[in-house]
């Protein structure tokens, strides 16, 4: 289990400035990524001379179009793998994911209701973060109240959630507007960061990066919720309350997540083995690297998802594509990363 190297140091001492400036340059580098290219002159003149310093279709392209969609595309990322680091020490689950109690089925729930009814652009986040926290708060309720395990009866309850929200969810793309509405809602839920422009990411950005920000606070109670209940009973935490503080944080930040992204899987369950096989299993150093390495491995995806092709690819298409492969592995590897 993850907890035997707790108090390892990094493996690598040079891991993190590495990971700082991997990202600082993906973020250059995607700028320039794009049907419309960009001299990495006019970038730097962006940035440094502000936007008159440049052609007015430059500015245009970078401050409305790419920066907003680059951004979006580090702080999912990084926020997922956040979230599936904090589900699998909450659980005690190196094969959890940031799905494994309906909250992305429940926030892709309430965005295709939002566009089955014609809501706004912000009526479809806020429905979509809406539909995730509810769906978790109804599994919790359920969860509680059964004579299981508790942690099996929430994940129990979750996939009962999940299955739920999943049905409502076919039964709105039957009734939907075949030639307007259903594309909409087919798209939407493959996951795509194609719309997000700023003021989407304004909404969604606030709560993912403060529930990334509190779940790194309570870095050593994941450290101890790692460990058997009764361990963390004999430091004086209980383990209880801060398991679920942990699992409503994670939650928050995956409706959040999905409400600007769409369904985009796999992120939370493979990041937190890298960034545990690199960085040892202290959160203290493992949670900024899995942040680090979900926001690259995103904006990488997004990269791909809109220049491999004339017509642009569903995020969520790649990201499982290597998540699949990645999971199979972890099932017939003796021993977690």
């Amino acid at each position: 289990m993850a907890h035997k190297n707790i108090n390892e140091f990094g493996k690598h001492p040079f891991l993190l400035p590495f990971l700082i400036v991997l990202s600082l340059l993906l973020l250059i580098i995607s700028l320039n990524i794009g049907f419309y290219g960009l001299g990495t002159h006019d970038i730097f003149l962006f940035f440094f001379k502000g936007a008159g310093a440049v052609a007015d279709n430059v500015s245009i392209i970078i401050k409305n179009i790419r920066l907003p969609r680059i951004i979006a595309a580090f702080i999912v990322g990084a926020g997922l793998a956040v979230a599936g680091s904090a589900y699998q020490s909450a659980f005690k689950n190196p094969l959890v994911s940031e799905n494994i109690i309906g909250v992305t089925q429940g926030a892709s729930l309430g965005a295709a209701l939002a566009l089955l009814l014609g809501l706004n652009t912000f009526m479809i986040q806020l429905l979509a973060f809406c539909g995730g926290i509810i769906t978790v708060a109804i599994a919790f309720f359920i969860g509680s109240r059964a004579r299981f395990d508790r942690d099996i009866s929430l994940v129990l309850s979750g996939s009962m959630m999940s299955a739920l929200a999943l049905s409502l969810l076919t039964f709105i793309k039957y009734i939907a507007d075949a030639n307007n509405t259903l594309p909409s809602i087919v798209y939407w839920t493959m996951g795509s960061l194609a719309k997000v422009n700023a003021n989407s990411l304004a909404f969604s950005m606030v709560p993912i990066l403060l529930g990334c920000i509190l779940i790194y606070l309570l870095r050593w109670k994941l450290n101890l919720l790692t460990l058997d209940d009764e361990n963390a009973l004999s430091v004086g935490i209980n383990p209880n309350f801060y398991r679920l503080l942990v699992i409503m944080l994670a939650t928050i930040i995956c409706s959040a997540a999905t409400c600007l992204g769409g369904q985009i899987g796999w992120i939370g369950l493979m990041l937190p083995h890298v960034a545990r096989g690199l960085a040892g299993a202290d959160h203290r150093r493992m949670l900024p690297v899995a942040a680090l390495l979900g926001g690259c491995f995103l904006l990488m995806v997004d990269n791909l998802a809109r220049s491999l092709s004339v017509m642009e690819i569903p995020v969520g298409a790649l990201t499982a594509l290597f998540g699949a492969p990645f999971f199979i592995m972890l099932l017939v590897k003796r021993k977690p990363v």
